[in-house]
């Protein structure tokens, strides 16, 4: 089992809390890999939400081929930001890791986000292309008010590894994932969080199901949809393809992916749409076990299980910080003077919700609608 450590504020905070959240619950993920995923920056980032950032790590070799291709597709360099990188044992430094700033080309300033975002994504795609034969340039992200890192080691090591302690670097959402290799060799596309266009998800568990999930996301020709360095990737594209693409409320992922069964419908008073939903979009069924955190691209913050919950999860915090953990101990190390009979731990039936700065969690419970 991976170890997952979300937290959503109404303030800045360094992703140093989460990594010392992650070293609580350390028997959970093995140093396999750990990622990193900012978003509603702080620091250098805040006036610079507006325009997309690249976060990659590059070999000498590949930041020149990036460069030469950013500069033909007309980006604009605006900002750079690099890790204050520290010699840990364990730890093999590669050559470049960033988070670039760019401004659009100068005939996409005046388009719409839906055409900006299609850009990015191609950007990101090309560039990935470019360096997948040797490595030499891996991009995690390229969009505005995000920023992501990671890499092979530790949570805490690499925490040190990035000098993130003394870092200006930081958000009022973080999520982060210490991996446990279960499956596949380790590569950092591997690496949890996932992100594309807006939205992400982090996952414990195993995606017994991941197959005809891929076999029905790959078939629709959506860009993005590819990779699945890891079976958990899928959970980010199902989540992009049913709020995103086809523009459902956030808790109808929760009824896609763990579909109700007829007679539970029945009593929804949105039944004939759950039905519909049920049967169009049965290929994306999940069979756990697995617990889902993620967020969209308005900074709403969610937690979900699998039918099985045989994953843990707990949501806790005060109003303006909350936690969304793999285990109780995380909560502890984040939010240590919260009301702890007010913990939720989301069942099979829940979606555990916590809009923007962090006001409240809401529990939406998936048999009564």
């Amino acid at each position: 089992m991976c170890r997952l450590a979300a937290i959503t504020s109404s303030d800045y905070f360094s992703p140093m809390e989460n990594i010392l959240a992650l070293e609580t619950m350390k028997e959970g993920h093995d140093g396999s890999g750990m990622g990193l995923m900012l978003k509603g920056l702080g620091g250098e980032f805040e006036e610079l939400r507006e325009y997309p950032i690249l976060s990659a790590i590059c070999s000498e070799a590949g930041v020149k081929i990036l460069d030469d291709y950013m500069n033909k597709a007309g980006f604009k360099l605006k900002y750079t930001w690099t890790p204050k990188i520290k010699a840990v044992r364990g730890i093999e430094a590669r050559d470049y890791y960033f988070a670039r700033v760019y401004d659009y080309p100068d005939m996409y300033n005046d388009k719409p986000m839906d055409v900006k975002e299609n850009l990015l994504l191609h950007t990101r795609l090309s560039l990935r292309e470019l360096g997948k034969q040797d490595e030499s340039i891996i991009v995690f992200t390229f969009y505005p008010d995000i920023v992501a890192l990671k890499e092979v080691g530790d949570p805490l090591q690499l925490g040190e590894f990035f000098g993130l302690e003394k870092s200006s670097l930081k958000a009022k959402i973080v999520f982060a994932q210490g991996r446990q290799n279960t499956n596949y060799a380790i590569n950092l596309y591997a690496c949890h969080p996932f992100f594309l266009q807006g939205v992400c998800t982090m996952t414990n568990g195993e995606n017994t199901a991941f197959v005809p999930i891929r076999e029905f996301l790959t078939g629709r020709n959506i860009p993005g949809y590819m990779g699945y360095n890891s079976d958990s990737e899928v959970f980010c594209h199902i989540l992009h393809y049913t709020y995103k693409k086809l523009g459902y409320p956030l808790y109808y992922y929760k009824d896609v992916i763990t579909p109700l069964k007829q007679e539970d419908i029945d009593h929804r008073p949105d039944a004939d749409a759950l039905t519909y939903l049920k049967r169009s979009l049965r290929p994306l069924c999940i069979d756990g076990p697995n617990c889902v955190i993620g967020f969209t691209p308005d900074g709403t913050c969610f937690m979900v299980q699998d039918a099985k919950k045989l994953r843990p999860g707990t949501v806790g915090g005060v109003k303006g910080k909350y936690g969304l953990m793999s285990e109780e101990c995380g909560l502890e190390s984040v939010v240590p003077d919260r009301d702890r009979s007010k913990d939720i731990f989301p069942m099979k039936f829940d979606m555990a919700i916590i809009k923007p700065d962090a006001e409240e969690v809401m529990v939406w419970n998936q048999l009564h609608g």
